[in-house]
């Protein structure tokens, strides 16, 4: 994960309310200006930041400020939005430990319960495996719907009761230091086996980096060691996304050149956009190092400056033994890029679709100083399918669901995957 702070970063110990009302109009022009759908910015916002400013220019410490911004945001109901200090002293679990989670009723009551542990992760690292039931961190109890948040930096003393029911307490590391900043503990970004049969499997945790070099190198890399399989399953569960390094994994699924689709900023585009995209440029190739980015950067600079669209085209890679034969492993996680993939396989129908309904959160974004250290992530353009969709706020629906069974996962049992293959089983033997 290429998120970093720097180490002596803070968060202000207070903030004067000079501050607090200067910070809180930067937000809001930032939103007016850059917002991906300012249809949203309507009556009814305006009425929730009316409702929401005596709370937030009131709060008594940054920390409490921080968190009152958060809650108006939250009247957007929209993902990649996000209010936060750039010292970044604490993080969810999904970024600091490389693993999600559901909640549910346990012998403990309502917790959260470990669904992805991405290998290498943080919560991996530390021994928590998918199934193991959430109880406190750092001695505060957490009960759903409050989520765990992970101070940077420090040990966090995490308590669960593990697979074997027995309470334990393990010591998570989120962070580690590179010269004078911190990075998140990267999770292994690809695993490759081969499974019974001859079935291959390969396992992407996220998609690091705009441009993916190093992702797509390990993904080609991944595919070569398995050698000559004719049929695949592509694990996306817990994927949440990053940059264009997906297109690697799309162009996997076909040897064809077949556009994919483009982000789009609603405040530029014309009544014809079917017609419009068609002048698109096109990012058809992933460099095999990063010594291309820099002519890629040129390229594509006037697109850029003039915020056209960019259309995502598969690379045209060579054919391989596997194609029709295919399943996309996906849940409830599976977000952003990686959504990207899922919606591409459906449309061209390169892939059968097996686990839970994804994420639809699927939007471009980037983030924006504020004021005094803090920094408002934002989204600023919807992800259109070259077939018209919009998957924001719409998750896309498996072929063949297949819940997560946690308790079936504690017994070691992994349902998700082995529906997988006998999908593939069943592929082989209709030929």
């Amino acid at each position: 994960m290429t998120t970093s702070v720097a180490a002596v970063a803070q968060m202000p110990t207070e903030l004067s309310a000079e501050n607090k009302h200067s910070i809180l109009e930067n937000v809001l022009s930032a939103l007016r200006k850059r917002f991906y759908s300012p249809e949203k910015l309507n009556r009814d916002w305006q009425a929730a930041v009316q409702r929401h400013r005596a709370k937030i220019e009131s709060a008594p410490t940054a920390d409490a400020f921080e968190q009152a911004v958060s809650d108006l945001l939250k009247e957007l109901n929209s993902s990649h939005l996000g209010f936060f200090h750039q010292s970044a002293r604490r993080a969810s679990s999904r970024a600091a430990l490389s693993a999600t989670y559901l909640a549910d009723e346990t012998a403990y009551g309502k917790r959260w319960i470990f669904q992805d542990v991405h290998s290498g992760g943080a919560a991996a690292i530390a021994g928590i495996e998918p199934g193991n039931i959430l109880l406190t961190v750092n001695g505060e109890e957490i009960i759903p719907p409050e989520h765990p948040v992970f101070p940077m930096g420090k040990q966090t003393n995490v308590e669960l009761i593990d697979n074997q029911e027995n309470r334990r307490m393990v010591m998570v590391d989120v962070a580690k230091p590179k010269g004078k900043k911190l990075h998140f503990i990267e999770p292994t970004l690809v695993e490759a086996r081969r499974l019974k049969e001859g079935i291959g499997y390969l396992k992407i945790a996220m998609f690091p980096g705009m441009v993916g070099v190093v992702v797509a190198n390990q993904i080609t890399d991944a595919v070569h060691s398995l050698g000559a399989v004719d049929r695949l399953i592509i694990d996306l569960r817990g994927n949440t996304g990053g940059g264009i390094g997906a297109l690697r994994v799309m162009s996997l699924l076909t040897s064809e050149r077949i556009p994919v689709g483009f982000a789009l900023d609603k405040r530029r585009t014309t009544g014809d956009l079917n017609h419009e995209r068609l002048s698109f440029p096109r990012f058809s190739r992933i460099p095999s190092n990063t010594k291309a980015l820099w002519p890629l950067a040129l390229r594509f600079a006037p697109a850029m400056l003039t915020k056209k669209p960019i259309v995502l085209e598969t690379e045209g890679l060579a054919p391989q033994q596997f194609h029709g034969r295919i399943v996309l492993l996906v849940d409830r996680h599976t977000a952003s890029a990686a959504e990207m993939i899922v919606a591409f396989a459906r449309e061209n129908n390169l892939a059968t679709i097996v686990g839970e309904k994804t994420a639809g959160r699927l939007l471009s974004a980037t983030s924006v100083k504020v004021g005094n250290g803090f920094r408002l992530a934002l989204p600023t353009g919807a992800y259109h399918t070259w077939r018209g969709s919009v998957l924001e706020g719409t998750p896309i629906e498996p072929d063949r669901l297949v819940e997560f069974d946690w308790r079936d996962r504690r017994r070691g049992n992994d349902g998700q995957l082995n529906f997988a293959i006998e999908c593939l089983q069943t592929f082989s033997k209709a030929g």
